[in-house]
């Protein structure tokens, strides 16, 4: 039996940062019941067609999940969600702030309702505060928190390559249900979570904000490497190939002196004698380096560091991520179905053990909009009622 297996989630999601939520609880036995907009549904579904004509990010987020449509300025709608919620344990949203509420699915009137239900919303910068009402796409809470600005090159500041706002946001709903439900196993209430992306990400930056609170001036940016840290990043090789490693203590850089650069007098040598000297000499220190590594190949550097037991990777593309060896020897590939047939699917990082979770299908746009409301009592003269008023 997996963990949520028996609870039963609607989520009135739409985007990333919910869908992640709800697709991990989902991983762990959770029914997730996805509401969506008749027709077109969430509009991740239409960001791109690069999984056999699916959206890639639709496919990440959305497994094992139930989709119903339903157009919520409808009265008829309204009631079937309120239906579907009075069976829930958690409910989810997304929508902008105060939206829920004004169709009459606030968390305070839910939980008066049904003191035992799990609210969670999530936002871009909360439900208050300045900020409210402020659109929050990923990239721009990346450019708030400051993120972009300790990103990229010492010439070019950039964002994160993937959704890194609404990553933290759904990692936060996530966890923060889970401990919602074990609150309520133990008293038998339920709670409010609120989210935001800006919040998340704003944890999330601990190191920047701490660097730059008490030194006065904020991290540089460094590319790959560290701004704090040195020797730590990317390092060419003679055969082309570029080599990542780090080295975390005192210990680790006499070792990698002696053993992997085979130039032992470097380790006492002023300039690297701490890691602040390090960072402050930080172009001599490639140099000493470079004319060790570029006389080597990279399978060579690698063979050294891996004697030497220091931390250290190759720069693989994603192709070459998807192949890697580490996923074949933990058997981490299954099959998901979905509208245009098998996809493959990394199991989740983090599941009880020797349980499989749940990876069941990708639904289409309201795939599952008459069994629930079958489900929910409504009999054929209803739901064709609910299509006549043109709110499914």
């Amino acid at each position: 039996m997996l963990p949520l297996e028996g609870m039963t989630v609607v989520s009135l999601e739409q985007a990333v940062a919910a869908p992640f939520a709800t697709r991990q609880l989902a991983d762990l036995g959770a029914r997730v019941i996805k509401v969506e907009r008749p027709g077109v549904g969430d509009f991740a579904r239409h960001y791109d067609e690069k999984a056999r004509g699916l959206s890639s990010h639709f496919v990440w987020l959305n497994r094992s999940k139930e989709s119903i449509a339903l157009d919520l300025k409808k009265e008829g709608s309204k009631e079937v969600l309120r239906r579907l919620i009075s069976r829930a344990d958690v409910f989810v949203q997304n929508l902008a702030p105060g939206a829920a509420g004004r169709l009459g699915f606030g968390a305070k009137q839910l939980r008066r309702e049904q003191p035992h239900l799990v609210t969670c919303s999530v936002s871009g910068y909360g439900e208050s505060g300045p900020y409210r009402e402020k659109k929050a796409y990923d990239l721009l809470v990346q450019c708030e928190t400051g993120l972009v600005s300790v990103t990229g090159t010492p010439e070019t500041p950039s964002k994160v390559g993937i959704s890194v706002a609404d990553i933290a946001a759904g990692m936060y709903a996530f966890s923060g249900i889970l401990t919602a439900l074990l609150k309520r196993e133990r008293t038998g209430e339920g709670s409010h979570i609120e989210v935001s992306l800006f919040e998340a990400l704003s944890e999330w930056m601990g190191f920047p904000a701490y660097y730059t609170m008490y030194s006065e001036e904020q991290p540089p940016r460094t590319g790959a490497s560290h701004a704090a840290i040195a020797p730590y990043g990317p390092f060419p090789c003679g055969d082309g190939r570029t080599v990542f490693l780090g080295i975390q203590n005192e210990r680790e850089w006499e070792r990698f002196c002696r053993e992997v650069l085979q130039r032992p007098e470097l380790a006492g040598d002023p300039r690297f004698s701490s890691n602040p000297r390090r960072v402050e000499n930080r172009d001599e220190l490639h140099e000493e380096i470079g004319r060790v590594f570029g006389a080597l190949s990279s399978e060579e550097v690698i063979g050294r560091l891996d004697a030497a037991k220091i931390a250290n990777a190759r720069l693989r593309s994603v192709r070459e991520f998807l192949d890697h060896p580490q996923h074949e020897a933990r058997k981490r590939w299954r099959k998901v179905d979905s509208p245009v047939g098998a996809l493959d699917a990394l199991l989740p990082p983090a599941v009880p053990n020797a349980e499989e979770p749940v990876m069941g299908p990708i639904p289409e746009v309201g795939e599952h909009t008459e069994a629930i409301l079958e489900e929910l009592g409504y009999d054929e003269d209803e739901v064709e009622a609910l299509r006549r008023e043109g709110a499914l």
